[in-house]
């Protein structure tokens, strides 16, 4: 009799067992269920409120100049208010660690380049979109008499370290296609790090310092008025935005390419409908004409694609330049 009470006690006992495992499943999945259309509502009312978008550079820059020409259309289509705030230091580090550690609910954007956003630190953010990856141009101060990369690279080789070129920080894009430039052409450029593109500009023009590879929206205006010369530009091929400006590879360095993306950030774990519908949003406006229009008139070519395919562009952009910077042991902090 003690034997098959216990035989029923252990038998009971593992289907209560057997029970409870199941009730977990079913709240489990009750949970999921419910999770999604709360997703759905979170993308549904984005936004609910004003959005502020930092941008971790001075103003004037390529990133500033971008992001202040989509955000008006942005803040109509969404009726919401969007701010851009500059917040410039440690080439870009600064103002892209304040928004990884903001909440991660799509009401503050980073406005990122290559820069701001590194191996290092990519994790902490949620690629959204991209807004434009365009060549740069080579820009020289006219006062410096050479008017072509070939005279360039051969005036680089008769005075290693003369060049001063200027860039908006270690790390930068303007930094590491003047390193690439260098490496490729056995030539020894002097860096000049600044804190944006904007104050390198203003001592390039002053004869502070003689190159620049600049964000095209930056300089073309001081080019189109004689301040500046444009000697190449750094894409694999010409830009839609600067037809008559020849690559570097055509003029006188094969193989060169390099370009300067800017694109939208949110921190690590924004929901993916949010991430979405900001993305659609500046796919949206990035369709314009008169968006592209303004774009293309700034040297820059508008973007498309998704939020993966930005995740992407990225993981292949960090992979070259990561190769770079252990080859030739470039200081980029």
């Amino acid at each position: 009799m003690r034997n098959r009470w216990y035989f029923n006690f252990a038998h009971y006992h593992r289907r209560v067992n057997m029970m409870k495992r199941t009730l977990c499943w079913v709240v489990a999945l009750f949970s999921c269920l419910a999770l999604v259309p709360s997703l759905a509502g979170a993308a549904d009312s984005y936004p609910s409120k004003s959005i502020k978008v930092i941008v971790p550079f001075p103003p004037g820059g390529g990133a500033d100049t971008l992001i202040r020409l989509i955000v008006p259309t942005m803040s109509e289509v969404w009726k919401q208010s969007i701010i851009v705030e500059n917040r410039p230091g440690a080439s870009g580090l600064i103002g892209a660690e304040q928004v990884a550690q903001s909440p991660a609910d799509g009401y503050t954007l980073l406005m990122g380049s290559t820069a701001a956003v590194t191996e290092k630190n990519i994790a902490q953010f949620s690629p959204v979109a991209l807004v434009s990856a365009s060549p740069y141009v080579v820009t020289v101060n006219p006062s410096l008499n050479i008017n072509s990369i070939k005279a360039l690279i051969a005036y680089a080789k008769a005075n290693p370290g003369s060049v001063r070129y200027g860039s908006s920080g270690p790390g930068s894009a303007s930094h590491l296609a003047g390193e690439l430039f260098s490496s490729m052409a056995g030539v020894t450029l002097l860096h000049v790090p600044y804190k944006g593109t904007g104050q390198a500009l203003t001592d390039l023009l002053a004869g502070h310092i003689d190159l620049m590879f600049a964000p095209a929206q930056t300089v073309m205006p001081q080019i189109e008025s004689g301040k500046l010369l444009a000697l190449a530009q750094t894409g694999a091929k010409r830009s839609e935005a600067l037809p008559n400006i020849p690559t570097v590879a055509e003029a006188g360095l094969p193989g060169y390419s390099a370009v300067g993306w800017f694109g939208l950030f949110a921190p690590a774990n924004t929901p993916k409908p949010v991430l979405q519908k900001i993305n659609q949003t500046v796919m949206f406006v990035l369709g314009q004409d008169k968006i592209r229009k303004a774009m293309l008139e700034r040297g820059s070519d508008p973007a498309s694609g998704s939020a993966e395919e930005f995740a992407a562009f990225l993981r292949l952009d960090q992979s070259k330049w990561a190769k770079l910077i252990k080859e030739n042991k470039v200081a980029v902090q």
